[in-house]
């Protein structure tokens, strides 16, 4: 891949010079951001079949929260407590936007246990990409 063109303003801060970022994405490069909460001991099978699916790459923070699950009671030291935020994992995955709804079943069909708290996912349009090591942009920085 040929490298962005790239110049610098007066304060010396770098700045793309290419028509094609200035458009925006063209067809070819669109993407899109998936964002997935899912109970922690379902990640490991999730990945699997994300990897078997040819997506490269994710992230994955764990976080607590809370919807109609909306938490539970336990016992800790024959102390009873609320919980009131449940443990999740938050996967995060960019995919070129043919290959999303796949990912998006993929992950529906992995996390389900049939029970409430299986998840969450979102998809949102991403506009750009940047593999900071190579300067690669959009799809092929993925």
């Amino acid at each position: 891949m040929t490298p962005v063109p790239r110049s610098h303003d007066s304060r010396g801060a770098i700045f793309c010079t290419c028509k094609q970022r200035a458009q925006g994405p063209g067809k070819g490069d669109e993407m899109k951001l998936i964002i997935a909460a899912i109970k922690p001991f379902k990640l490991e099978e999730v990945r699997e079949a994300l990897t078997a699916l040819g997506v490269s790459g994710l992230m994955v923070t764990e976080i607590k929260g809370f919807g109609a699950q909306a938490g539970h009671t336990e016992i800790y030291r024959g102390a009873e407590y609320e919980v009131n935020f449940v443990p999740k994992v938050k996967l995060e995955i960019v995919v070129p936007s043919d290959l999303a709804d796949q990912v998006v079943e993929t992950i529906t069909q992995t996390a389900r246990t049939g029970k409430i708290g299986d998840g969450k996912i979102f998809v949102l349009d991403v506009g750009q990409a940047v593999r900071v090591r190579t300067g690669e942009t959009n799809q092929d920085a993925l």
